[in-house]
């Protein structure tokens, strides 16, 4: 308490210029009249975030601040506390720090009559971390109910063994703990998360002592939860079965799809199961059509960006590709695409492995390789079928490439992905695949190159001074300002919420359908698309800087000169 008597809170708000000195006075004069403490004035009235007071408080009081997001709460931090105490008091707790102490967060750190009620239920002395009463309120129940489901789920397998012996991964209790409700529920629970905290994808990896399960969000991963090694199995199984995947088949990879319905949403998740040492990973990709990205003002082209599009969205005929490595964006970018011209008067048809998002008034087949339904098969029955326009979700090998080579030569709009790292190499990727250069030159129409960049965190970014020598290499001013962010619990302290996408737009021309033909470098190539006005990724990804959007260290991890 003596920090109090030392250091005020509106003088530390005023003095980091999160507060102007007459904000603070008007906030004092309502404190005296309403009795309402400060910090809540302050964000009553819109001048201060709960992050900001946080911070504050935290270098007021001298207590540090916690991030449930980042940190997992402890299982036998959890169980000292019943839920209904953590909601009453507005507190989770969060882990032992040794025999006797327990670290607890909370917004409220003066609340003495909740430290005394936490020490007395958890016979340890208390210790408070802070953080934002809504990320608490926020996170509070789904921390429980994760807990509670593992709880019940451990429990159920144990006691299925006999004498309480560890179980080995390969005993075959698996398909019987799969039909237990407790082992229903935590992969109820771990789906339902994931797609709450808007996650692509879900690891649920096993390893020695515990499985992992990991949900990547905005393009990295952060860990969920852990379980028993034991209890990994049955959570397998129950998988398998609600994807449609052999149980009994534990030595090959499969695949494997899962529809659900959460909060009036239609989820498809696309299951895939690994082999490993010790035991079978499983990966979920998850297609959540409301998150769903799709347009060119969401997708993040510029105007200028947005105008070519729609210019080349009305040529005839020819292809269009849309390059980048694995989970940059481009069946989104697709998908806007099909959005621009699907209209009443054209034919369109697509062909994709997985169909990901379903579009009305659009053909969409999925290839099958069981069926028979490859790329190829199923290109060459699309020309058979009137279309004005074809999609094909990936040009993969030299048939694939020919076909829609074939397709955009013969009056079609062609729109694909292709992996390269920028857009002067697909020429080049093309030519690898066996396409002759001058079908190449003739028939493509445009390139564009994709990457995601992570959105800076609105909540906790800051302005600073670009250091000179990082301007020089960049090709700025001396004295250019760019953001970076402190991490909070709303960007789960990674500093970055949501992503958006950079792209490189290469339009064709004559110079470079000559240099193409000529067999010349993607260096070369992409020395002529500069010269005709081509804006980089990275030049691109730096504009993204300047403008506040995501950083520098961002920029050069995603780009290369």
């Amino acid at each position: 308490m003596e920090s109090l008597k030392n250091v005020k809170l509106g003088d530390i708000l005023v003095n980091s210029n999160a507060l102007t000195p007459s904000q603070l006075e008007s906030a004092l004069q309502e404190q005296r009249q309403s009795g309402m403490r400060l910090g809540e004035i302050l964000i009553k009235n819109g001048w201060l975030s709960e992050n900001q007071l946080i911070e504050a408080l935290s270098t007021q009081l001298h207590i540090p601040q916690v991030s449930i997001s980042r940190y997992r709460p402890e299982p036998e931090a959890l169980r000292l506390i019943p839920q209904v105490m953590a909601e009453r008091l507005k507190v989770i707790p969060m882990r032992i720090t040794d025999e006797d102490h327990l670290m607890v967060a909370t917004s409220d750190p003066l609340n003495l009559v909740a430290a005394d009620e936490l020490r007395m239920m958890s016979g340890k002395e208390v210790d408070f971390g802070l953080c934002p009463g809504s990320q608490i309120l926020r996170d509070l129940s789904r921390i429980y109910t994760m807990q509670e489901s593992l709880d019940v789920a451990e429990v159920e397998v144990v006691s299925s063994s006999t004498e309480g012996i560890e179980l080995d991964l390969g005993q075959a209790i698996s398909t019987a703990a799969a039909d237990d409700a407790p082992v229903i529920n935590l992969v109820n629970t771990i789906l339902e998360q994931a797609v709450k905290d808007r996650s692509s994808d879900i690891h649920i990896e096993p390893f020695e002592k515990d499985t992992q399960v990991r949900y990547r969000v905005d393009g990295q991963l952060f860990n969920a939860t852990n379980f028993s090694r034991g209890l990994h199995p049955a959570v397998t199984s129950r998988i398998k079965i609600m994807a449609n995947i052999d149980i009994s088949e534990k030595r090959k990879p499969q695949d494997g799809r899962i529809l659900i319905k959460l909060m009036d949403r239609r989820v498809d998740l696309r299951v895939s199961t690994l082999p490993t040492v010790y035991g079978e990973k499983t990966v979920i990709r998850v297609l959540d059509q409301t998150n769903a990205m799709v347009g060119l003002e969401k997708l993040g082209f510029e105007q200028q960006d947005r105008d070519k599009i729609d210019r080349l969205l009305k040529v005839p005929y020819g292809i269009i590709l849309v390059t980048g490595p694995t989970g940059s964006g481009k069946s989104t970018t697709l998908y806007s695409f099909l959005e621009r011209i699907n209209t009443p008067d054209v034919n369109i048809v697509t062909v994709e492995d997985p169909v990901e998002y379903s579009i009305a008034g659009i053909n969409q087949v999925q290839v099958s390789e069981k069926a028979g339904r490859t790329f190829s098969s199923v290109l060459r029955a699309i020309l058979r079928q009137d279309p004005d326009k074809i999609m094909i979700g990936e040009i993969r090998d030299s048939e694939t490439a020919n076909l829609a080579i074939r397709a955009a030569l013969t009056g079609h709009l062609v729109l694909s992905t292709l992996h390269t790292n920028d857009a002067p190499s697909a020429p080049i990727r093309l030519g690898d695949m066996g396409v002759p250069p001058f079908l190449v030159a003739s028939s493509v129409v445009s390139v564009i190159a994709q990457r995601l960049v992570r959105r800076l965190c609105p909540d906790c970014k800051m302005e600073y001074t670009v250091e000179d020598h990082l301007c020089r290499s960049l090709g700025l001013p001396e004295g250019s300002k760019a953001y970076r962010s402190r991490g909070c619990d709303t960007c789960r302290g990674t500093g970055h919420v949501g992503r958006t996408s950079i792209f490189e737009i290469m339009e064709m021309n004559e110079e470079i359908r000559n240099r193409i033909i000529d067999q010349e470098t993607a260096v070369s190539i992409k020395k002529a698309a500069i010269e005709k006005g081509m804006r980089t990724l990275r030049e691109a990804a730096l504009a993204r800087v300047l403008d506040g959007t995501t950083t520098v260290e961002e920029m050069l991890n995603v780009t290369t000169l």
